[in-house]
């Protein structure tokens, strides 16, 4: 009889733990939507990640690393908090997708039926834009030492450009993805930058100290790069503008490696076309420590200081805001930014609660923000001298000023804007969708909505989803059918949702179709201009 209930106890607990694998989520069914959607862009051949996560064996074999990396939200590295504002682009785990992952690692990562695997996101080889303009690479191999230590490094590179041009989106290829952290591009229409580079023996120079009082942090700035997210095109219609005979200059952060390692990175440079019009031109405004209230010396940190610095940037004409590049070093713990209305009322722009230096982003707001003349940007920024802070480079602590080292302090804040127009809070650059809206728009890749509709003289937004991230092209077909305008070709998106615009200003009137396709689908919606 003894034996008899032992038999029936373990056939108990193995029903149970059968019916619990059962009841747990599957590789197929469950994690694999989340790792392609939120990891393999990065976490792939060829890319930023030190590993791959493109099928079940990479992923189940990491299994516990990414539970914990995910739990603690490590990873993925979305530092903007999403209560707080909204971004294009946002790559970060909902509570329910973490659950998932960690309910699906305690069950043992289960693989599930095969059937319910989505297919991999077709990414493309090389850029996620399409084919570029203009390519500019490094002149040299520029050798990092395999000391430990961060490296800033400037580089110069000639545009050759013989005319004045119109950027609409610029992206690094880097060369070498184990040290390549983030760059920043600026233009330099003087010659200084070359001129101070053509005074040091190695290719490219450290800092600007000496560079004769000048910055390059002050030049024009660009869109900067960031590991895993996809650079932006400008909607149509704005750009930034790249002169004749000007000079890129990049702002490489290589990380700390423990050997020699070599990088000769490019950059990829895509311009407006001849028959787009620039209505306006995309500007940076950077708020530094001269915008402190206290002015730029009142910017120091003592040993042991936590302090908190206002800055405060008043707007003196109509203004709408594009994006955001807080910046700070390793003693910075947190930035808050908001833009307070001439009538008292506030627009959040960003909250990052927990910098961190190794995860430093570009971010664009999800539609545009007006911040009309008078209106006032006010910019808070924590930092820890203490011995509290475990990223402090300098143990005991220091005395620490403003300077581009990363052991000094940064309070760099550029914002992204253009000349304010009527209707430019009708531009939806992205929206948020719940997740049964998500679900049913994913069934298949189309053309969704284009508002308004009928159009008028400006900026149109275009929504459409993809079953499957893939490459896309973009047009516009008249009522025969022919091709009227190119929006975008051989440009990358992931699952889900997106938007884009075309200016309909030199659209005759007529009916037209909005197409998205590739060698798997045809879509096209119409759309009519009165």
């Amino acid at each position: 009889m003894k034996i008899l209930k032992q038999v029936a106890l373990v056939a108990v607990i193995a029903l149970q733990y059968q019916i619990s694998i059962a009841q747990s989520p599957s590789f197929t069914k469950d994690v694999a939507p989340i790792i392609y959607n939120k990891c393999t862009g990065c976490h792939r051949p060829g890319e930023i990640g030190p590993f791959s996560l493109t099928n079940y064996d990479e992923v189940s074999g990491r299994s516990y690393q990414i539970r914990y990396v995910v739990e603690e939200r490590i990873m993925p590295p979305w530092k903007a908090d999403p209560e707080y504002s909204h971004f294009l682009d946002e790559n970060y785990l909902t509570d329910d997708e973490i659950n998932t992952i960690i309910d699906w690692v305690d069950h043992g990562s289960p693989k599930g039926n095969l059937n319910d695997e989505p297919p991999l996101p077709q990414f493309p080889d090389g850029s996620a834009l399409g084919e570029p303009d203009l390519v500019l690479e490094f002149a040299e191999t520029h050798l990092h030492k395999g000391n430990n230590n961060d490296e800033y490094r400037y580089f110069v590179i000639p545009t050759g450009l013989v005319e004045d041009k119109v950027i609409k989106a610029i992206e690094l290829r880097p060369g070498n993805t184990k040290i390549v952290h983030h760059a920043l591009f600026f233009q330099d229409t003087t010659g200084k930058a070359a001129s101070y580079d053509a005074q040091t023996a190695e290719y490219g120079f450290e800092g600007t100290d000496g560079f004769n009082d000048d910055a390059v942090l002050d030049y024009d700035q660009y869109p900067g790069y960031v590991p895993g997210q996809k650079p932006r095109y400008y909607p149509e219609g704005l750009g930034q503008k790249l002169n004749a005979g000007s000079d890129l200059v990049i702002q490489v952060h290589y990380a700390p490696y423990p050997i020699d390692q070599t990088d000769k990175s490019k950059v990829n440079i895509f311009f407006a076309q001849e028959n787009e019009t620039i209505k306006r031109y995309v500007d940076d405004y950077i708020m530094l420590p001269f915008n402190l209230t206290g002015g730029f010396f009142s910017f120091y940190l003592l040993p042991g200081d936590v302090k908190t610095f206002h800055g405060k940037w008043t707007l003196t004409e109509d203004r709408s805001l594009v994006g955001i590049f807080p910046h700070m070093h390793y003693l910075g713990r947190n930035w808050e930014v908001y833009l307070q209305h001439k009538d008292g009322s506030i627009t959040n722009l960003i909250s990052i609660p927990d910098w961190d230096f190794n995860w430093q982003g570009g971010y664009y707001f999800n539609k545009f923000i007006k911040a009309e003349k008078g209106s006032v940007i006010h910019a808070f920024a924590k930092y820890d001298n203490s011995t509290a802070n475990p990223y402090n480079p300098n143990n005991p602590p220091v005395f620490v000023t403003w300077g581009e080292g990363t052991e000094d302090e940064m309070y760099y804040l550029p914002i992204l804007s253009v000349d304010y127009k009527e209707g430019d809070e009708d531009i939806v650059f992205d929206e948020l969708t719940d997740l049964e809206d998500q679900e049913i728009y994913v069934n298949e890749s189309r053309v969704i909505e284009i508002f308004p509709n009928p159009i008028g003289n400006d900026l149109v937004n275009v929504k459409f989803v993809l079953s499957q991230g893939n490459v896309i092209n973009s047009d516009i077909l008249d009522n025969q059918g022919k091709v009227v305008k190119s929006v975008r070709t051989n440009e990358y998106y992931g699952i889900g949702t997106h938007f884009q615009h075309f200016d309909a200003s030199t659209l005759p009137s007529g009916q037209y179709y909005f197409r998205i396709k590739n060698d798997k689908f045809n879509s096209v919606l119409p759309f009519i201009k009165p």
